[in-house]
């Protein structure tokens, strides 16, 4: 929504540039190198979208915190213009989410949102409720659980660093760790519904089950459309065979 004055709510997707070999690496197989790399660009366009869907209903501003610090072009070429950029590359992840927060408050907006790169189909009706919660009076942090432990959204009002120390990252301790840190600062917390993260190959078909055979993750909600995952993922069971290959990823695991 561009009313001419600062959006009240930033929301910024912590990316990585699409790099064969480096990105989405946990869905390799059933996908290839490039297809998951593919699948990155495809996910942070879907992602995009959602949040200008998003600020066309809400007074809301879209990111990318991105990384390496020399990928900037990829984002510049592949994201709209209406998302901005900012440079969030340390080597602890925390690092990351907190210095992310931090530049979006210096921005002046009154509540700072790190949001995944991960849940292309994530309902815009849960950004949209993160903004009108930390519109309210009162400090607060919003967060989004994760089907892994994990967290696909934390929104605040201020930057409460404490939050991202001492977390044990890309464990299904995140959450937990995360309220009990929010506890220590006595900081409200509101948890919104959890989704999912689609980081592994069951996720993967999942995320296939609900663009293409209506099996929502969550009915009460709305999946986003992701049309660039969506056809992304027809051109490679169309083309590529990914229906056969993710059969035989799911009969060579129950082997296992």
């Amino acid at each position: 929504m561009d009313n001419g004055a600062l959006p009240t709510c930033g929301i910024a997707v912590m990316a990585k540039a699409s790099i064969a070999g480096r990105t989405k690496t946990r869905l390799v197989p059933p996908l290839t190198s490039e297809e998951a790399a593919r699948c990155n660009t495809a996910f942070l366009l879907d992602i995009a979208d959602n949040i200008l869907a998003a600020s066309a209903q809400a007074s809301i501003a879209g990111y990318i915190a991105f990384g390496p610090p020399h990928s900037r072009p990829f984002f510049e070429a592949n994201l709209p213009s209406e998302v901005g950029l900012i440079d969030a590359w340390y080597a602890n992840f925390g690092d990351c989410l907190s210095c992310t927060i931090e530049r979006l408050l210096e921005r002046r907006h009154l509540g700072a949102v790190v949001l995944n790169s991960d849940s292309p189909t994530l309902p815009t009706s849960l950004l949209l409720k993160t903004a009108e919660l930390l519109a309210r009076p009162g400090d607060r942090a919003v967060l989004g659980p994760a089907l892994d432990g994990g967290y696909y959204l934390l929104g605040v009002k201020t930057h409460h660093d404490r939050l991202f120390l001492d977390i044990a990252w890309s464990t299904e301790h995140v959450t937990q760790q995360t309220l009990e840190r929010a506890a220590e600062l006595d900081l409200p917390v509101h948890i919104l519904p959890t989704w999912y993260d689609v980081d592994d190959v069951v996720a993967l078909k999942m995320l296939q089950a609900e663009l293409f055979e209506g099996q929502s993750f969550a009915p009460e909600l709305r999946p986003a459309q992701a049309r660039h995952t969506r056809a992304l993922i027809q051109s490679l069971v169309e083309t590529a065979d990914l229906k056969e290959r993710l059969a035989c990823n799911a009969f060579r695991r129950a082997a296992e």
